[in-house]
Parts: structure tokens; sequence; C-alpha cells
């Protein structure tokens, strides 16, 4: 069987300047990236389409830490629309970011005959946006600590600083430095550290703004320490929120390219949905709601995190709503749910999987909570069997969600026919409720908190400890309640704990620290041990990453 790179090889791609022909976006639009790539102008979009169009959410169960597929779903669900309805359909995704890239993944441009292209472009450098964001966050840093050292025992320095570095590379040496050694000339001594780039509030800021003005409005209000008094020290505050905005001038533009079958798909942003709120830009979206009929996105790991996010972060700032939520399952995902060892689920196991079934059954009662109607895919291996895909249907039915297969990895938008069909018939018979947010914006913060942890992941209790509590304290002075909350946890459970699968009873969210995210306008809530900047594993993917005879391997 060919290789994600190589069956991405294998298609002709089509000029840019004809896919954006097709969903009536004109030459003169477009900033041209080579012959496959351009940026639109973030000005394109028209609100009042954006009212008509069809959203479509793609989220998941638990994901398992080779990840459930999908942006593989999602994009073939936007080939399988292309193909049974006369409406133009847009997939609009997250850029992937390097650090998974050569860490675990490998890419994150979907898979098989699902895919955006040039995956070795998308997958790599891009457009420069993460670079962008790196810049210009890193950028702050270094006026910040110019600041600090020409106001160094004088009234104007300050007592705390909160803003730290970023780097699109998983380094867990990076994550807690010293800088400003070896002689006042080089600084001064301080405490600082990386985090990854899809954590950075830049990159929120980015996601979340409605046009550059916003953009330059939110970089001004970033928090970067106190003053002695106790008052916020901002970007403002150092007078360079143009110079930081003319850094991110293009990068704020989302970026189009096509699918495996030469339809449009938008690609803008990149935020973890562990660490950050894991959408992508809220300009891609509402630029695809401008020429599509249908607008598929996806929201990152499972959906107590990346849809969670979505609807109580995203879709209350951007004034949308999905008219649909897909939950994408794997057998391998439920038969670790269910309690069956790592190494061994890929093997068929009807016990392993029935038990798995709790964690389904959790997501679609959460996204039932918002309001969405459900439609549950399973993203279809080799290795799974007719009794395993009719258990999972079967299960389906008797809770009244509607079930598909998709099989887009391997047969393109024919293989995601079924689930394309489900769809269509789910938003024009029983389209999603009017959306219904898990807290109120007044709530107090710690309420909020409490809300999530209970309601969405079925905790029992919340603790705040170590810096949270006094954190609360400082948004409480800081009247900045109304934000809506951004939990950093594991993804791989409910819980806080990474290895505790299926659906856990009886636990509690332990809060350790609170960051106060005030130019992206929402509050994150750090949860159990969870790292702003991720390691790499034992075998990293960057060993099997090459250039060879001309070509890129080792990309998937």
């Amino acid at each position: 069987m060919k290789t994600d790179i190589e069956i991405a090889r294998s298609i002709k791609l089509h000029n840019i300047s004809g896919i954006a022909k097709k969903i009536g976006i004109a030459e003169e639009h477009l900033y041209h990236y080579g012959k496959y790539i351009a940026k639109v102008p973030a000005s394109l979009i028209n609100e009042e389409n954006v009212k008509k169009s069809n959203l479509i959410l793609v989220t998941a169960i638990t994901p398992t830490k080779a990840g459930i597929g999908k942006t593989t779903t999602s994009i073939g669900l936007a080939l399988g629309l292309n193909k049974i309805s006369k409406k133009k359909t847009i997939v609009t995704l997250r850029e992937p970011s390097l650090g998974p890239c050569f860490g675990m993944k490998g890419g994150a441009a979907g898979g098989g005959h699902a895919q955006v292209l040039p995956m070795e472009n998308i997958n790599l450098h891009f457009t420069g946006d993460f670079h962008a964001i790196t810049s210009a966050h890193n950028m702050i840093t270094a006026l910040l600590d110019n600041y600090l050292y020409h106001n160094r025992g004088t009234a104007n320095s300050l007592k705390e600083v909160v803003w730290k570095r970023v780097l699109d590379v998983n380094d867990r040496s990076l994550r807690y430095i010293v800088t400003g050694l070896n002689g006042t000339e080089n600084g001064i001594p301080a405490e600082s550290g990386f985090e990854i780039t899809p954590a950075s509030e830049i990159m929120a800021i980015l996601c979340l703004s409605k046009d550059i003005d916003d953009l330059k409005r939110r970089i001004g209000n970033i928090i970067l320490g106190y003053n002695s008094d106790g008052s916020a020290f901002m970007v403002n505050d150092l007078g360079i929120s143009g110079a930081i905005t003319v850094l991110l001038k293009d990068a704020i533009n989302p970026n189009l390219v096509q699918t495996t079958e030469h339809s449009a798909a938008i690609i803008h942003g990149g935020p973890f949905a562990n660490i950050a709120h894991g959408c992508n830009s809220i300009i891609a979206t509402k630029t695809a709601m401008s020429y599509a009929d249908y607008v598929i996105t996806e929201a990152g790991f499972g959906a107590d995190l990346g849809a969670e996010k979505f609807f109580n972060i995203k879709c209350r700032k951007a004034g949308i709503s999905p008219k649909l939520t897909v939950i994408v399952v794997t057998t391998q995902a439920l038969k670790m749910h269910g309690g069956v060892p790592i190494e061994n689920i890929k093997d068929k196991n009807i016990k392993g999987l029935k038990k798995g079934f709790i964690n389904l059954d959790k997501h679609i009662e959460n996204m039932k909570s918002f309001g969405q109607n459900v439609v549950v895919t399973l993203n279809k291996y080799n290795f799974d069997s007719d009794e395993e895909i009719s258990l999972i249907k079967d299960h389906c039915d008797q809770r009244h969600v509607s079930f598909a297969v998709n099989e887009s990895f391997a047969y393109g938008g024919d293989g995601a026919e079924e689930l394309a069909k489900e769809v269509i018939k789910a938003i024009d018979g029983t389209p999603s409720q009017e959306l219904h947010f898990t807290y109120e914006d007044n709530d107090l913060v710690e309420t909020k908190i409490n809300k999530i942890a209970k309601k969405i992941y079925g905790a029992s209790d919340v603790k705040f400890v170590g810096k949270a509590a006094k954190k609360l304290a400082l948004i409480d002075n800081l009247e900045i309640g109304h934000y809506p909350v951004c939990i950093a946890k594991t993804q791989y459970s409910f819980s806080d704990n990474a290895h505790v699968y299926g659906t856990p009873k009886d636990f509690t969210i332990t809060i350790n620290d609170i960051i106060i995210n005030n130019g992206a306008e929402f509050i994150v809530a750090i949860a159990g041990n969870i790292m702003r900047m991720p390691g790499l594993p034992a075998e990293p993917q960057a060993k099997h990453i090459d250039f060879v005879n001309g070509f890129v391997e080792g990309l998937s």
C-alpha cells in the first residue's frame, strides 16, 4: 500500500487560481505562494453569507496516542459532500506544528486519499504563519527585556514578569531556564522558560481576531507583568503594539490550498486543544462560510477539549453555531477505553469494544448538552471486523444517533459518501438547536471551571492549589471575570490523569495555576501536570524524515 506522501505525490495539482475560481474567489484577491498555495485577504468575509452557510464540526471520542483521524475524516467528509451534492463545500483546518510533526505524528495534513495538498509544504514551513507568530512573540520578549534592563533600579522596574518565550519545537530542556547570565552587559539574570508556539497568546489572538485592527487592539492588551503597585503592565505600556502587528500583517490572512480531489481547503492557525483553545481562526472559518454552502471544521483532540472550547470560546466570540457535530470513533480507541492493553487494541475484542462505549456515550451526552445533533462516524481501518462495525452501529441506533462508516482514507470521496449522506440528512431533517453554553459570561471564573469539570468531564470536585487561588483574586482585581475559560489538561482522559481511560467517576480536577490571556480575552486554567512545552519521545519521528533523491520522505 502506498504511503501518504506517495499518494500525495501521485496527484497532479491544479493551479490555485483555478481552485479559487471554483468557489468564487477572483484571481485579483490572491496573494500567491507559488502555483499551489495562496493567501486570501481577511476582508473577503461576507457576514450575510456566513449566516446562510451550514457549519459542521468534526470532533472525536478521547483519542489514543496515535490519534483518531479527525483531520482525515474532516477532509474526507468534504470530498464526500462535494461528490454527492451540487452545493459547494470547503474544509477549514488548523496548520500543523513542527513540534509534533518531528516528534510523534510525522504530519497533520490528513491521510491516504483524504489529504490537503501540497502536503510537504503544509507540514513544514507552509506560508510562514507559525514563524511570524514565533517572531512576534519573541520580539515582545526582547523588547520587554530591553525595557527591564534600561529601567533596572528605578520606579519603572516591574515587580513580576509573566511573559515567556516560544519555539515551534518540542524541547523539554527549555521549559525552565535562566537568562541574562555572565555580567550586567548581558541583561538582568531572571528565571524564564519556553512554551511551544501553538500555546502562544499571539496564536490565540490571531485565531480569535475578527480583523487586523482587532488583532492590534488585542496585542496591546497582552499582560507582560505587574508593576510594584500590582497594576498590570501591558504591551501598550511598551508602545509596540503597532510594531508587533506589522510582523503579523500577512499571517492574519488565511491560506487557500486544495484536497486530493481538487476541492478548496482553507488552513489557518494552529493552537493545540490540550494547552490552548484548539480551533482554527475565526477569519478562516468565516471566509469559508462566505463562499460555501457546507463548511467542515475540526476541533483538536477529544470533544471534552476541542469541542468544548470551540463552543464556549470560539462560537461565543464569533457568533457562529454548527448545524451538526460529527464524532469520530475508532475500534482501537473504544477498546482502549474498554480496558484492552494498548499493544492489543488492533486485535478483535468484542468485550473490550463494548466496554469502551461508555466513553463514546459521555461525548454524545456532552455534545447534546450544547444543543447539537450528532452523527457518529467510524474511521475504518483494514483490521476492523464486520462484527465490530455492526456492534457500533447497533449501539448508536439504540441511542437514536445516526451512524456512518468513513473509508475516505482508502477511497477518498467515494469512501465518504455514506457519511456525507447521513450529514445532509441530519442537517436537512433535524439541524442542531440554538447553542447552549456550559456557563454564563457573568459566572465567576471559579464557577466556570467547576461547571466544565463537572458537566463535561464528569468530575466530582475541583481543587485550586498553588498559584491558582491567588490568580482568582487577581482576576477579580483586574475585573476580567467575564472572560471564558480554557482548561489545559491531558487529552487522553476525561480526568487530569493521562492514564485513566474510559469514563472515570468520583475524581477531582486539580487546578495548579491560572494564566491570564488578556489579549486573547480568555483565562487558561492549568489542570494536573500538563506541560505547555512538550518533550520528544524516545524514538522521534525526525529520525525517519529525510530528503532523498529530491524528495521529502517520512512525512505522513
